[in-house]
């Protein structure tokens, strides 16, 4: 079930936002990022992270297939292998088996939730809050024949409307980033996990070598939180203590970045070297491929194809992605850090 290449889906543009109020929303979510300061996009976190994937969401099919998501990478690896590696990696931590029940906490489209049900046998239920990724999840679990043991609920991940120890193992691929508080995310995932049962995570964080008082720095995380839909940043250690004061007992953590051979942010730096014999693939992602991308849609909406806005949204794409490329140059940001915690068994 590896990331498939994606055609640009003009129907799908904007989401479940209405043609005629897509450049209203596109002002209306670039608005939230006028200021650094979080507490505005921290307080309506489930505008803005709606918001962003509403519009966003047929360009990540486009760039990436079903899984939205970087990934460690060997060199003798493509970006589509690596990404399947990478979810078999946090799949083998979930310590699962056929018929378990396993959650995917912030579960995009569903490409992730996918693999691993078919890698481990479990049934495994994707956690989204966004409508219209979960319509686009349920066609493509549809037309691959994976609703069998694949599903979805609609639901915020700070309050999961489920029991208490319902899910065996719980996971989750850069998605957390968007909740406005760690902790109290944390907390709701220790909730539903099992005792004994395994969260295993990828996280986005701001690294040690980030420093507030720099004005590079601070616009390299004002835009990444522009270009993603993320409310605020964690530092990995604000991360790992979140899991901690929740309940969680940390086994395992470390900043696979320090051992990918591939930059993390290759697959998105447009200046990087492309083979196309070896990665055609990622062809849209270089600065040809940006560019071809950025005038078709320029094009479509000059024509009424595509709705208004939707040139705003593909400039504060790029300028995000541009930022996690200046994040990941300068040793300030990670998108892999990786942690396994486990709730302990009742005594």
């Amino acid at each position: 079930m590896a990331s498939k290449n994606k055609k640009f889906n003009v129907k799908h543009m904007g989401g479940n936002v209405d043609r005629n109020e897509s450049e209203r929303v596109t002002k209306d979510y670039e608005e939230y990022f006028k200021e650094q300061d979080d507490s505005k996009r921290t307080g309506n976190y489930t505008d803005v992270v709606n918001k962003y994937y509403d519009l966003a969401t047929s360009f990540y099919e486009h760039g990436w297939g079903e899984s939205f998501h970087f990934a460690h990478r060997y060199k003798w690896e493509t970006l589509r292998e690596s990404i399947v590696r990478h979810e078999h990696y946090l799949a083998s931590k979930l310590n699962v088996k056929k018929g378990d029940k396993v959650l995917d906490v912030g579960c995009g489209i569903g490409g992730p939730l996918r693999e691993i049900a078919a890698f481990t046998g479990a049934d495994v239920t994707g956690l989204n809050n966004n409508a219209f990724q979960i319509s686009r999840g349920e066609q493509i679990n549809k037309s691959t024949g994976r609703h069998d043991n694949c599903g979805f609920i609609k639901a915020d991940f700070m309050n999961i409307p489920v029991p208490d120890n319902t899910y065996d193992a719980v996971y989750q691929i850069e998605a957390t980033c968007h909740a406005p508080d760690a902790e109290k995310c944390y907390a709701e995932i220790f909730r539903v996990l099992k005792p004994g049962g395994v969260f295993a995570s990828y996280e986005w964080c701001l690294t040690e070598e980030y420093d507030p008082k720099n004005e590079k720095h601070k616009q390299i995380r004002q835009d990444i939180l522009l270009g993603n839909g993320l409310p605020t940043a964690r530092s990995c250690k604000d991360v790992s203590n979140a899991m901690k004061k929740a309940g969680f007992k940390l086994e395992e953590e470390e900043d696979l970045v320090k051992t990918s051979d591939v930059n993390w942010y290759e697959p998105i730096d447009p200046y990087r070297r492309w083979s196309p014999f070896r990665d055609f693939w990622s062809f849209k992602t270089t600065i040809w491929g940006r560019a071809i991308t950025h005038y078709l849609v320029l094009f479509l909406e000059m024509v009424r194809i595509a709705p208004k806005g939707s040139v705003g949204v593909s400039g504060f794409l790029k300028k995000g992605a541009d930022a996690l490329v200046d994040g990941g140059k300068t040793g300030i940001y990670t998108v892999m850090y990786f942690t396994k915690a486990v709730k302990p068994s009742k005594k």
